[in-house]
């Protein structure tokens, strides 16, 4: 009987093996179209919790991302297990829309910090304008028009 046990055993792990083959689906999206679909998919589920400019939050942004590549989500689920079989390739395709997204944020955090630079001179301009003044009486006397003059010349002649 023990013997028995043991070849029972011995059978179910070499019956165990894992050795699915996926076959190519006839419409596979493209190596660099997935990553570049990724991308877009990540940063649409990273933007659902954030208010768009009509104030709405919990908005489901995929819809649009398969417009935008012409494709429907059964297309994408097919070709995504195909790729999730074959995991090197899917680990380039991943490895690839996670460089791509961090180089698009540095280029925003540039372009935010150089938003941030300019906005602080002109604000430090127009501070600066209106320390010279004595009191309110002078104040009265400059009108809004002529503030902002002063401080765009002197943002301008630096």
């Amino acid at each position: 009987m023990k013997k028995f046990s043991y070849l029972f055993i011995f059978i179910f792990f070499l019956s165990c093996t894992s050795n699915t083959i996926f076959e190519e689906p006839k419409n596979l999206i493209p190596r660099d179209t997935m990553s570049l679909l990724l991308q877009e998919m990540m940063i649409a589920a990273s933007a659902k919790f954030i208010n768009n400019k009509h104030q709405q939050k919990n908005v489901n942004y995929m819809p649009f991302v398969y417009d935008k590549f012409k494709i429907d989500s059964t297309r994408f689920d097919l070709s995504n297990y195909y790729y999730m079989s074959k995991i090197d390739v899917y680990q380039e395709i991943l490895e690839h829309a996670k460089t791509n997204l961090e180089s698009r944020n540095n280029v925003f955090k540039k372009r935010q910090k150089r938003l941030e630079a300019i906005k602080k001179d002109s604000l430090d301009c127009v501070r600066g304008n209106l320390k010279g003044l004595n009191g309110i009486e002078n104040f009265k006397k400059l009108n809004l028009s002529t503030i902002i003059k002063k401080g765009l010349d002197t943002l301008f002649i630096k």
